[in-house]
């Protein structure tokens, strides 16, 4: 279990859009959005990374800076960088995206470091570094922004407190769609491991008040000690 206080640092492949190679400690004292995605994921290109498109055009760069994570688990022999490269300019994705860094194994090093579960995964992390957000699969527009805007908010050196008191604001104020229908139909992303639920689940700590659990219907991750096996097929 990786520690959200301290998150492990982005290892990359190769990046694209990008004049030099970032980093989320050298991007500290912004808002940094990471959407891990597959190319070849109908969830990731209809809805997960047009959403990362639009916060691109709609925050201030200075402040929020939005980051794609190509992780391939799954066609690796189709999902190489050449064909990244390709898709991102067939696209015209306009913000920097990074090739997740091959371990030799199903799983990417980066994706296996943030303990993801499939694809689309969305990250958050506040002006600090500090990891706020681990979700999985697709999130409400308004809930994001939401999100961002108050991670924003949060002045670079804010203390403890205050980042419980705008927390506990966010969570009455914000009715999350997704655990009152609990769907997400056929094209929310891609899954690699077997078709059961599983609670998404992070914590800062007993006293951060930071709790961003997420329920979705993906399948329970592997034992943190063995690799998590052969991906499921991808949903169509």
């Amino acid at each position: 279990m990786f520690n959200p206080e301290k998150p492990p640092e982005l290892q990359v492949e190769k990046w694209i859009n990008s004049k030099a190679p970032l980093s989320l400690e050298a991007l500290r004292g912004r808002v940094v959005v990471v959407l891990a995605f597959q190319m070849l994921c109908p969830g990731c290109v209809s809805h997960a990374l047009p959403q990362a498109k639009k916060l691109t055009e709609r925050f201030n760069s200075d402040e929020v800076a939005v980051i794609g994570l190509h992780t391939v688990f799954e066609h690796h022999d189709a999902m190489t960088v050449p064909a990244l490269e390709a898709f991102v300019h067939e696209y015209r994705w306009p913000f920097p995206i990074a090739a997740d860094k091959p371990n030799g194994r199903d799983l990417p090093v980066t994706m296996e470091a943030y303990e993801m579960r499939g694809t689309p995964t969305l990250l958050l992390f506040d002006r600090q570094g500090r990891l706020r957000r681990h979700y999985l699969g697709q999130v409400d527009d308004i809930r994001l922004a939401s999100e961002i805007m108050s991670l924003a908010i949060e002045a670079r050196d804010a203390p403890r407190e205050t980042s419980i008191a705008i927390e506990r604001t966010m969570a009455a104020v914000l009715i999350d769609p997704q655990q009152s229908e609990h769907q997400h139909g056929p094209d929310c992303g891609h899954d690699h491991s077997r078709d059961h639920g599983h609670d998404h689940h992070h914590e800062h700590g007993p006293d951060c008040g930071h709790d961003h659990s997420h329920d979705h219907d993906h399948a329970p991750a592997a034992p943190a000690n063995k690799p998590a096996g052969k991906p499921a097929k991808a949903k169509r």
